[in-house]
């Protein structure tokens, strides 16, 4: 099989089984986002398995799902408290084990354990949230149509820039951190985007055509940025790609990296809009 051809089975397939979770029911949603942060997570300490910073990975992971499934069974049971709290205790906990590890830079194994909190499990829990915002307001109801129409946006913005980039990319965007990314093709990802913006609004109920075109703008913007902030993350490392669990693909990371940044600025956006 092509590579071509790989990658677009893969990718087939991986849109499929995210798009039927989230439209199954908020139990699937949670199990898939449930698997997604894990095999994020672990692949995000494996970028530090060859060098003198090690990281506590079992103790990040851990802390990390224990924030995603607390806020999980505050939403499915209908408590009424706000789970961001609770990433406090698992911070500090972090502190506590690396005093009986006796491993070299514990200052870099600390702040590396509870990067992989804050950049993976906290925005992929955020994102989950979204799943409860109906007629402007976060609830205790699951509502699939902001969540399936934020991935919309997204793939939209990265297929967008990568065929128009393919195709007419002459102008670099950001060299020293991604040499292949262009201006053609980030505009290019600007108009799909918001193209599709547009059309979640004619699909979805929930909210206007403005809000959609905002959100669009913010997913696209903050996507984009969220991709190179991992690039620069490889490339500080050494290293090509997150992993090789998606033929064609690479990492899970490596399909997820837009989200790490759009979707805690998604969720503020629209806490503001919970709150007016």
């Amino acid at each position: 099989m092509s590579n071509f051809n790989e990658r677009l089975l893969t990718g087939v397939l991986f849109v499929v089984v995210l798009l039927s979770s989230i439209y199954q029911s908020e139990l699937a949603s949670s199990i898939l986002f449930f698997v997604i942060i894990l095999l994020c997570q672990r692949e995000f300490y494996t970028f530090f398995k060859a060098g003198d910073v090690k990281p506590q990975s079992l103790v990040g992971v851990i802390g990390g799902l224990g924030f995603f499934l607390a806020s999980v069974v505050a939403s499915q049971t209908h408590l009424t408290f706000n789970t961001l709290f609770l990433i406090v205790p698992l911070i500090f906990i972090v502190f506590i084990f690396e005093l009986f590890r006796n491993r070299k830079d514990p200052i870099a194994n600390i702040g590396y354990t509870i990067l992989g909190i804050i950049y993976i499990a906290v925005p992929f829990t955020l994102l989950h949230q979204i799943s409860y915002y109906t007629d402007f307001q976060f609830g205790d109801t699951y509502n699939y149509e902001v969540l399936i129409g934020y991935f919309f946006i997204l793939w939209a913005n990265d297929t967008g820039a990568y065929l128009v980039g393919r195709k007419f990319g002459r102008r670099k965007l950001f060299e020293r951190i991604s040499p292949k990314k262009t201006w053609e093709g980030s505009l290019g990802g600007v108009f799909f985007g918001l193209l599709l913006g547009y059309v979640n609004s004619q699909l979805f109920e929930g909210l206007d055509t403005i809000t959609w075109m905002i959100l669009a703008v913010i997913v696209v913007v903050f996507g984009s940025l969220g991709d190179l902030v991992e690039s620069l993350f490889k490339r500080s490392l050494g290293i090509k790609d997150s992993g090789k669990i998606l033929p064609g693909h690479g990492g899970v990371l490596d399909r997820f990296d837009g989200i790490f940044i759009s979707a805690p600025m998604v969720y503020t956006f629209l806490k503001i809009l919970s709150i007016w």
